[in-house]
């Protein structure tokens, strides 16, 4: 199954693109329109759309899709594209590889909102969804990284996302940047990870795990 990772400039001069940087929504429904053939009732999931926004100065989006985009989706003059195939990458991965990687994951736990138990199935309520931050958040990193196939590696850098929080209420995910090195222990698990992304919030630009040359 093919899948490629799209490198987006984006002109801030553009007023659709100002938009998107300011709202996560905003932003997921532009990026969806670069799916060739969105089918289904989860077109993201089914077209393999994750996005990211990268930190610095100038705005770069990463998206990553199952097959190769239709860029005339994109509003004209929204910025810069490059594209490039992910199949080698995906192929040679291989146990006990060392690599670096890179996820804006929206870590969350459900907690107990002390609710009394069910009368009928003495079981409490799941509790209420919950952002993770500092120690939680890595502790949840660290757990989704193993299950993904990777063994992390010295410790892992943090960033709160750039992303500023949308307009609309809730629910939304607030997203934390990890950065790191670590092992490739599954290459098959790795694989599913880097196309169906890990945890929460991936209509919010979370999710999207790359990787690099260690």
């Amino acid at each position: 199954m093919p899948m490629t990772l799209t490198r987006i400039v984006v002109d801030r001069s553009h007023r659709q693109a100002r938009a998107d940087l300011a709202n996560r929504p905003g932003m997921h429904k532009t990026l969806m329109r670069l799916l060739a053939h969105p089918t289904g009732s989860t077109p993201r999931k089914t077209g393999g759309l994750l996005f990211r926004l990268e930190p610095g100065l100038d705005p770069v989006l990463l998206v990553q899709t199952a097959d190769t985009p239709d860029l005339t989706g994109l509003p004209g003059g929204y910025g810069t594209t490059d594209t490039r195939d992910l199949t080698s990458m995906l192929t040679a991965l291989t146990s006990g590889l060392p690599v670096r990687y890179r996820i804006t994951a929206a870590p969350t736990a459900y907690r107990s909102t002390g609710a009394p138990p069910d009368p009928l199935t003495g079981r409490r309520p799941r509790g209420k969804i919950t952002s993770l931050q500092g120690q939680d958040a890595q502790a949840w990193w660290q757990r989704h990284a193993t299950t993904a196939g990777l063994h992390l590696a010295g410790p892992t850098e943090t960033l709160r996302s750039p992303f500023p929080s949308p307009e609309r209420p809730a629910p939304f995910y607030k997203l934390t940047q990890f950065d790191g090195t670590a092992t490739i222990t599954d290459p098959a698990l790795l694989a599913a990870a880097l196309r169906e992304g890990i945890g929460k919030g991936k209509a919010y630009g979370a999710g999207l795990l790359t990787l690099a040359p260690a």
